[in-house]
Protein backbone atom coordinates (compact mmCIF):
# COMPACT_ATOMS: atom_id res chain seq x y z
CA UNK A 1 0.00 0.00 0.00
CA UNK A 2 1.66 3.49 -0.74
CA UNK A 3 0.47 7.05 -1.53
CA UNK A 4 0.05 7.78 -6.01
CA UNK A 5 2.64 8.78 -8.00
CA UNK A 6 1.90 12.59 -8.94
CA UNK A 7 1.35 10.84 -12.55
CA UNK A 8 -1.41 8.53 -11.05
CA UNK A 9 -2.72 11.13 -9.27
CA UNK A 10 -3.50 13.85 -12.32
CA UNK A 11 -4.80 10.53 -14.36
CA UNK A 12 -7.48 9.17 -11.86
CA UNK A 13 -8.32 12.56 -10.68
CA UNK A 14 -8.98 13.71 -14.65
CA UNK A 15 -11.21 10.51 -14.51
CA UNK A 16 -13.39 11.46 -11.32
CA UNK A 17 -13.39 15.05 -12.40
CA UNK A 18 -15.05 14.22 -15.90
CA UNK A 19 -18.21 12.42 -13.29
CA UNK A 20 -18.40 15.56 -10.30
CA UNK A 21 -16.16 17.96 -11.86
CA UNK A 22 -14.63 20.44 -9.43
CA UNK A 23 -16.52 19.04 -6.76
CA UNK A 24 -13.38 16.30 -6.42
CA UNK A 25 -11.85 18.56 -3.29
CA UNK A 26 -15.30 17.22 -1.66
CA UNK A 27 -14.26 13.62 -1.76
CA UNK A 28 -10.88 14.40 0.43
CA UNK A 29 -11.96 17.09 2.66
CA UNK A 30 -14.53 15.77 3.95
CA UNK A 31 -16.26 17.32 7.54
CA UNK A 32 -15.73 13.65 9.28
CA UNK A 33 -12.29 13.57 8.51
CA UNK A 34 -9.62 13.49 6.15
CA UNK A 35 -9.65 11.37 3.02
CA UNK A 36 -6.99 9.63 0.87
CA UNK A 37 -6.49 7.49 -1.97
CA UNK A 38 -3.88 4.64 -1.58
CA UNK A 39 -2.43 2.25 -4.62
CA UNK A 40 -2.34 -1.43 -3.44
CA UNK A 41 -2.45 -4.00 -6.46
CA UNK A 42 -2.96 -1.33 -9.03
CA UNK A 43 -6.17 -0.84 -7.45
CA UNK A 44 -6.90 2.68 -6.06
CA UNK A 45 -8.45 2.65 -2.45
CA UNK A 46 -10.53 5.75 -1.07
CA UNK A 47 -9.71 5.33 3.05
CA UNK A 48 -9.80 7.51 5.90
CA UNK A 49 -6.62 8.44 7.17
CA UNK A 50 -7.83 7.25 10.81
CA UNK A 51 -8.48 4.04 8.89
CA UNK A 52 -4.73 3.85 7.16
CA UNK A 53 -2.93 3.98 10.10
CA UNK A 54 -4.85 1.17 11.81
CA UNK A 55 -3.53 -0.61 8.55
CA UNK A 56 0.32 -0.28 9.00
CA UNK A 57 0.37 -2.33 11.39
CA UNK A 58 -0.72 -5.56 8.57
CA UNK A 59 1.86 -6.33 5.86
CA UNK A 60 1.67 -5.71 2.26
CA UNK A 61 0.96 -9.45 1.24
CA UNK A 62 -1.04 -9.89 4.26
CA UNK A 63 -3.78 -7.13 3.33
CA UNK A 64 -6.47 -7.44 0.63
CA UNK A 65 -8.08 -4.35 0.78
CA UNK A 66 -8.60 -1.21 2.18
CA UNK A 67 -11.28 1.14 2.16
CA UNK A 68 -13.84 1.75 -1.03
CA UNK A 69 -11.98 0.56 -4.33
CA UNK A 70 -12.39 3.40 -6.31
CA UNK A 71 -10.89 1.88 -9.76
CA UNK A 72 -7.77 0.34 -10.89
CA UNK A 73 -4.92 1.47 -13.74
CA UNK A 74 -4.62 -0.91 -16.48
CA UNK A 75 -1.76 -2.31 -17.77
CA UNK A 76 -1.32 1.04 -20.18
CA UNK A 77 -1.65 2.75 -17.06
CA UNK A 78 -5.00 4.04 -17.56
CA UNK A 79 -7.65 4.64 -14.97
CA UNK A 80 -10.75 2.59 -14.96
CA UNK A 81 -13.55 3.85 -12.26
CA UNK A 82 -15.40 0.49 -10.74
CA UNK A 83 -19.26 0.66 -9.67
CA UNK A 84 -18.18 0.94 -6.05
CA UNK A 85 -17.13 4.03 -6.35
CA UNK A 86 -20.85 5.26 -7.54
CA UNK A 87 -21.69 5.94 -3.60
CA UNK A 88 -19.50 8.61 -3.52
CA UNK A 89 -19.73 10.05 -7.20
CA UNK A 90 -23.57 10.24 -6.98
CA UNK A 91 -23.94 12.73 -4.74
CA UNK A 92 -21.55 15.25 -6.24
CA UNK A 93 -22.38 14.49 -10.28
CA UNK A 94 -22.81 17.63 -12.19
CA UNK A 95 -24.41 16.00 -14.91
CA UNK A 96 -26.85 13.64 -14.08
CA UNK A 97 -29.33 10.94 -16.41
CA UNK A 98 -32.55 9.63 -15.24
CA UNK A 99 -34.13 6.33 -17.43
CA UNK A 100 -37.50 4.79 -17.49
CA UNK A 101 -38.41 1.62 -15.91
CA UNK A 102 -38.61 -0.26 -18.69
CA UNK A 103 -34.97 0.72 -19.60
CA UNK A 104 -33.42 -0.09 -15.77
CA UNK A 105 -33.29 -3.96 -16.49
CA UNK A 106 -31.44 -3.27 -19.85
CA UNK A 107 -28.87 -0.93 -18.67
CA UNK A 108 -28.29 -3.04 -15.46
CA UNK A 109 -27.84 -6.08 -18.13
CA UNK A 110 -24.79 -3.89 -19.15
CA UNK A 111 -26.71 -2.36 -22.26
CA UNK A 112 -26.10 1.42 -23.55
CA UNK A 113 -29.16 3.91 -22.82
CA UNK A 114 -31.26 4.48 -26.01
CA UNK A 115 -33.32 7.57 -26.51
CA UNK A 116 -36.49 6.03 -26.03
CA UNK A 117 -35.36 4.95 -22.74
CA UNK A 118 -34.53 8.20 -21.95
CA UNK A 119 -36.37 9.88 -18.72
CA UNK A 120 -34.79 13.32 -18.43
CA UNK A 121 -30.93 14.54 -18.80
CA UNK A 122 -29.06 17.48 -16.89
CA UNK A 123 -29.37 20.97 -19.09
CA UNK A 124 -26.18 21.59 -20.90
CA UNK A 125 -24.72 18.18 -20.50
CA UNK A 126 -21.74 18.04 -23.72
CA UNK A 127 -20.94 15.14 -25.86
CA UNK A 128 -18.63 12.79 -24.26
CA UNK A 129 -19.41 13.58 -20.43
CA UNK A 130 -19.45 11.16 -17.82
CA UNK A 131 -23.19 11.34 -16.59
CA UNK A 132 -24.26 9.42 -13.36
CA UNK A 133 -27.36 7.28 -14.31
CA UNK A 134 -30.37 7.15 -11.91
CA UNK A 135 -33.71 5.78 -12.27
CA UNK A 136 -36.64 7.99 -12.42
CA UNK A 137 -37.28 7.01 -8.21
CA UNK A 138 -33.89 8.62 -7.81
CA UNK A 139 -31.73 5.74 -7.01
CA UNK A 140 -28.10 5.61 -8.63
CA UNK A 141 -27.78 2.62 -10.98
CA UNK A 142 -24.31 3.26 -12.65
CA UNK A 143 -22.54 5.47 -14.68
CA UNK A 144 -21.22 6.16 -18.58
CA UNK A 145 -20.88 8.86 -21.13
CA UNK A 146 -23.05 10.90 -22.91
CA UNK A 147 -23.06 9.71 -26.79
CA UNK A 148 -25.15 12.97 -27.79
CA UNK A 149 -25.62 16.06 -25.99
CA UNK A 150 -28.62 17.50 -24.43
CA UNK A 151 -29.65 19.35 -27.54
CA UNK A 152 -28.96 16.54 -29.53
CA UNK A 153 -30.86 14.56 -27.60
CA UNK A 154 -34.35 15.70 -28.36
CA UNK A 155 -34.23 15.56 -31.86
CA UNK A 156 -32.42 12.06 -32.61
CA UNK A 157 -34.22 9.24 -33.35
CA UNK A 158 -35.62 6.27 -30.78
CA UNK A 159 -33.42 3.87 -30.99
CA UNK A 160 -30.00 5.88 -31.19
CA UNK A 161 -27.77 5.55 -28.48
CA UNK A 162 -27.67 8.42 -25.77
CA UNK A 163 -25.24 7.02 -22.80
CA UNK A 164 -22.75 4.76 -23.60
CA UNK A 165 -22.90 2.13 -20.72
CA UNK A 166 -19.52 1.92 -18.57
CA UNK A 167 -20.88 0.38 -15.26
CA UNK A 168 -23.92 -0.31 -12.54
CA UNK A 169 -24.84 -2.21 -10.11
CA UNK A 170 -25.85 -5.22 -11.58
CA UNK A 171 -21.92 -5.72 -11.67
CA UNK A 172 -22.25 -6.81 -8.25
CA UNK A 173 -24.00 -9.93 -9.26
CA UNK A 174 -22.39 -10.54 -13.05
CA UNK A 175 -18.90 -10.23 -11.68
CA UNK A 176 -18.90 -10.67 -8.10
CA UNK A 177 -15.59 -13.37 -8.46
CA UNK A 178 -13.24 -10.50 -9.61
CA UNK A 179 -14.89 -7.25 -7.90
CA UNK A 180 -12.69 -6.27 -4.59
Amino acid sequence: MRPLTEEETRVMFEKIAKYIGENLQLLVDRPDGTYCFRLHNDRVYYVSEKILKLAANVSGDKLLSLGTCFGKFTKTHKFRLHITALDYLAPYAKYKVWIKPGAEQSFLYGNHVLKSGLGRITENTSQYQGVVVYSMADIPLGFGVAAKSTQDCRKVDPMAIVVFHQADIGEYVRHEETLT
